[in-house]
């Protein structure tokens, strides 16, 4: 077994085990037991009651966070000449098609995310098998394929992100950094949890969400009330 550090003792040792916390009170204490010498993603795992082998019991959706995530974006915009500098103008890192295409075929994948048009989805479906594994194949569900490509890239800019659950059941995203205060980290949990209740699927039957936990990156997991999570 690794030796545990001086910080991860600290970190445990405020950390009552199997207390389920509230959102703000976990939201501060993540700040609290965070030692790392950079900026740490917080994340959020969610735990749902529904299989997602079943088409009908499908969880996935976007969401704005209010506070953005708190990194840099890297867009890329799919699409031919005429749309280019819209994409351009709202902050598009990248723009282009065939030389991009080729590149993607080449194993280049250094984005965050990629918008593309419907009318260039046939060059793009070509690339599902590269794209897809990663996470970065554009889908009109999650409005990363649109004719509307300059309001598309400013909403990722800003902090629009998508989630899907996973084949165990939870969804897991990253929702702010450390360095954000802890009531921001809490505006973007709830705008997050609100979200995943709004979307429970009608199959879904009994408990919905079994657990919630927020964690950021290398710290222990706190457990979290989905009661302290408002609805709208």
């Amino acid at each position: 077994m690794s030796k545990l550090t001086k910080n991860r003792k600290t970190a445990l040792a405020k950390v009552e085990t199997d207390k389920v916390y509230k959102l703000s009170e976990a939201a501060v204490l993540l700040k609290e037991i965070t030692f790392t010498k950079f900026d740490a993603s917080v994340d959020v795992d969610v735990r749902l009651g529904v299989d997602p082998r079943k088409a009908n019991q499908m969880v996935r959706g976007v969401v704005t966070l209010p506070h953005g995530t708190g990194k840099q974006v890297r867009v890329l915009v799919l699409c031919t000449p005429d749309k280019e500098n819209e994409a351009k103008e709202a902050g598009a890192d990248y723009v282009g098609l065939d030389e991009y295409v080729e590149k993607i075929k080449g194993g280049w994948t250094d984005v965050d995310v990629i918008i593309t048009t419907p009318n260039v989805m046939a060059k793009v479906g070509a690339l599902g098998r590269i794209l897809g594994p990663r996470g970065l194949m554009p889908n009109p569900k999650t409005g990363t394929v649109t004719m509307e490509v300059g309001k598309a890239v400013s909403e990722v800019k800003a902090g629009k992100i998508d989630f899907k659950v996973d084949k165990f059941g939870i969804v897991h995203t990253s929702i702010g950094k450390v360095s954000f205060t802890a009531d921001q980290i809490v505006d973007n949990a709830k705008e997050f949890l609100q979200t995943i209740n709004k979307l429970k699927p009608s199959a879904a039957k009994g408990t919905y969400v079994l657990s919630i936990y927020l964690s950021s990156t290398m710290s222990p997991g706190l457990q979290i009330d989905p009661k302290s999570v408002e609805t709208k």
